[in-house]
């Protein structure tokens, strides 16, 4: 886990609805709501520019991010981020709650490392996921989770039961049963470039 602090200004809204949030966007501020930890949610506005430069970088979605509400610090994950179709724009977040005593229930991106080794020797390295879906307690939450490929070849492949994750941190669907075991990676043999017939007209 990073030692990167993620804090972030929020401000309570009374006025809700399509209106509003509209109203909202239209000053530079992105509307959210705060929900979970068996308390009642809470609509809450972030300065767009905070946001749209907290975006940018990864741990913004996988860290326990410090919102603060009023002078009160409230520990939460993001849950979802809602983007302009076309504007480079944020136009709503959903944050959960943290509560210590209680089990996360999220996603955390997978990190690949070793690619070069196995792009040198001549095949392609397929993504089948990029994230993990993962239970923990808020104190185990992996930044990401890493997958060497490096000593692998053409036709191996890595499933979610062959990630070794941290103390405490469990699979979502591994816990469903073993027809949920998915590939991670696919190793792929480079197809040969065709050979030119020097007789062909």
């Amino acid at each position: 886990m990073s030692n990167e602090t993620y804090t972030f200004n929020a401000e309570l809204r009374t006025a809700t609805g399509t209106g509003a949030s509209r109203r909202l966007r239209r000053e530079d501020k992105v509307p959210a709501i705060l929900y979970g930890a068996d308390k009642e949610a809470a609509s809450l506005t972030f300065e767009h520019k905070e946001i749209i430069k907290a975006q940018e970088s990864e741990g913004f979605y996988t860290h326990i991010l410090t919102l603060d509400i009023a002078g009160e610090k409230v520990e939460a994950i993001l849950k979802d981020i809602q983007r302009h179709p076309f504007k480079p724009k944020i136009t709503h977040l959903d944050f959960q709650r943290v509560d210590a005593a209680h089990k996360l229930h999220t996603k955390v991106p997978v990190h690949f490392i070793g690619e070069d080794v196995v792009t040198k020797a001549g095949n392609t390295v397929v993504h089948q996921l990029t994230e993990i879906e993962i239970t923990c307690l808020p104190k185990s939450l992996p930044e990401f989770v890493e997958v060497d490929v490096a000593g692998l070849v053409a036709g191996d492949s890595i499933h979610i039961s062959d990630v070794k994750l941290p103390a405490g941190v469990s699979s979502v669907d591994l816990a469903k049963g073993a027809d949920h075991d998915q590939s991670i990676v696919t190793i792929k043999a480079n197809k040969a470039a065709p050979v030119e017939d020097e007789a062909a007209e």
